[in-house]
C-alpha cells in the first residue's frame, strides 16, 4: 500500500475533525502523520506507529521574538536543523506523497517541499490564501508542489489569481459522514409547541464567522417570534464580545453559548434545531472562508442554512432551494429571509430535505475520499523536486 506522510501542525485542534476524517478514511493508501503538537488524543486517536512528533528547537522562542516582534513577520522560518528532522521522517516513514496541511504551513516549509525526495501535495481551505503571506513565497510552493488542492471552485479561482498555474489545481471537498450527521429520527415538529423555534450557530467564535450579525438578526426575529431561542456552539476570542452584545441586544436571555461540544453534543443540537445560521463575511485582512464544515453538517441532518454569498458557501446552499443567501453583513436581511421562512413550516421543511439532498451530491464522505486518493496516484506519478535522498539523511 502506497504511503503518503501528511504533515500538520498540531495534530489536532479540536474543530479539525474534518482533516481527522481525511487521514482516517483512506483505504488504498496508509496515512502516517508528521506534527509538531499532538493535542486532543482522546478525540483523534492514532496509531503510535504512524505518528512522529518533530523535535522544537531549543531557540524557537528568541527566534519567535525576533521574527514576530522586531521584524514583524506573521512566519517564522524552520532552521536547517528542523528542516532536516522533517526530511528524515519523510524518509523514515517511506513515503511516496508527502501532504501539507494548510497553505500558510506550506510557506513555512518551503525549503522542505525544495529538497523533498518525493511530491508534494498542498491543501488550502480558505484563510491561507495569501493572508499574512507574502505572494513570491505563495508563487514558490506553487513552483515546487506536485498539486495544489483546495475545497472550493472559488478557492480554486482565488489561488489561480495568485499565481498557481491551473494545471495543478484540484478541487477536493469535505467529505461529509452522511450516516453520522443524519436527520433526527423523530421529526422536528413544525412548527414546534409554543413558537419555539430554535435556531443555531457552530463554528469559532472568530469574525469571519459573522456572529455578530446573527445575534443582531436574531434580535429582530425575537420581535416577530418571542420564543425563539438561539444556541451558539463553540470557542474563541469573540466569545465575551459576544456575550456583552446580547446583552445590549436585550436578548441575553434566550442565547445560550455552549462552548465546544463533541460531534454527538453538536449533532444533538442540531436535532434539536429548526434553522442554521452561518452569515461569513471577509474581515480586513481578506480572510475567506472555503465550505465551513458546520454549515455542510447541519444540511445534512436536515436544517436550512441561513449564509450569505461568501466564499464557497454559494457551492453549498442555493438560495431558495437549500437555504438563503444575503450580503455579508446584512443582519437585517438575514432576519427578514429567516421570518418568511418561520412563517412558512411547509416551505421550511421543503428546505431541509434539499439542504440534505445538497450535501449527499456534492460532500458525499466515500466519494470525496476518492477524490483524494486520485490525487495521490496523480501526485506519486509526478516526478519529485529532488532525485537524490541525501538531503533526508542526518
Amino acid at each position: 500500500m502506497p504511503v503518503v506522510a501528511s504533515y500538520c501542525a498540531d495534530f489536532l485542534k479540536a474543530d479539525m475533525q474534518h482533516v481527522y476524517r481525511q487521514l482516517s478514511d483512506l483505504g488504498r493508501w496508509e496515512a502516517r502523520v508528521i506534527t509538531h503538537r499532538r493535542e486532543n488524543e482522546a478525540l483523534f486517536p492514532w496509531p503510535p506507529k504512524r505518528l512522529r512528533v518533530l523535535p522544537k528547537s531549543a531557540w524557537r522562542w528568541p527566534r519567535r521574538v525576533w521574527h514576530r516582534t522586531l521584524r514583524r513577520a506573521p512566519l517564522v522560518p524552520p532552521t536547517w536543523g528542523e528542516v532536516k528532522a522533517f526530511l528524515y521522517q519523510v524518509k523514515r516513514f517511506e513515503a511516496d506523497v508527502l501532504h501539507i496541511y494548510f497553505g500558510h504551513q506550506a510557506v513555512r516549509w518551503l525549503p522542505v517541499i525544495q529538497a523533498c525526495p518525493v511530491p508534494v501535495v498542498v491543501s488550502f481551505h480558505g484563510a491561507d490564501v495569501g493572508v499574512g503571506v507574502a505572494p513570491d513565497a505563495l508563487r514558490r510552493v506553487f513552483g515546487h508542489a506536485a498539486l495544489v488542492l483546495a475545497r472550493s471552485d472559488a478557492l480554486l479561482a482565488d489561488l489561480e489569481a495568485h499565481g498557481c498555474p491551473r494545471s495543478k489545481l484540484r478541487l477536493q471537498r469535505t467529505g461529509v459522514p452522511l450516516d453520522f450527521w443524519s436527520p433526527p429520527l423523530v421529526p422536528r415538529p413544525l412548527p414546534p409547541p409554543d413558537g419555539a423555534w430554535h435556531c443555531v450557530q457552530a463554528c469559532r467564535f472568530v469574525e469571519k464567522k459573522g456572529l455578530a450579525t446573527t445575534l443582531r438578526a436574531f434580535a429582530e426575529i425575537g420581535r416577530v417570534f418571542p420564543g425563539a431561542r438561539l444556541t451558539l456552539i463553540g470557542e474563541g476570542p469573540e466569545r465575551e464580545s459576544l456575550a456583552r452584545l446580547a446583552a445590549s441586544l436585550g436578548v441575553a436571555g434566550r442565547v445560550r453559548l455552549t462552548g465546544f461540544l463533541p460531534p454527538e453534543g453538536v449533532r444533538d443540537v442540531l436535532h434539536a434545531s429548526h434553522l442554521f445560521f452561518h452569515p461569513s463575511e471577509t474581515p480586513p485582512d481578506g480572510n475567506r472562508e472555503g465550505v465551513p464544515n458546520s454549515l455542510l453538517e447541519a444540511m445534512a441532518t436536515g436544517l436550512p442554512a441561513l449564509a450569505t454569498r461568501h466564499g464557497g458557501i454559494p457551492e453549498a446552499v442555493t438560495d431558495g432551494v437549500s437555504g438563503r443567501l444575503v450580503a455579508e453583513r446584512d443582519a437585517p436581511g438575514l432576519a427578514a429571509a429567516a421570518i418568511d421562512l418561520l412563517r412558512d413550516p411547509a416551505r421550511l421543511s421543503a428546505m431541509g430535505a434539499a439542504a440534505r439532498t445538497a450535501v449527499m451530491e456534492k460532500f458525499e464522505r466515500r466519494t470525496q475520499t476518492a477524490v483524494l486518493e486520485a490525487c495521490y496516484d496523480e501526485a506519486a506519478a509526478t516526478p519529485s523536486n529532488q532525485s537524490n535522498t541525501a538531503s533526508c539523511t542526518r
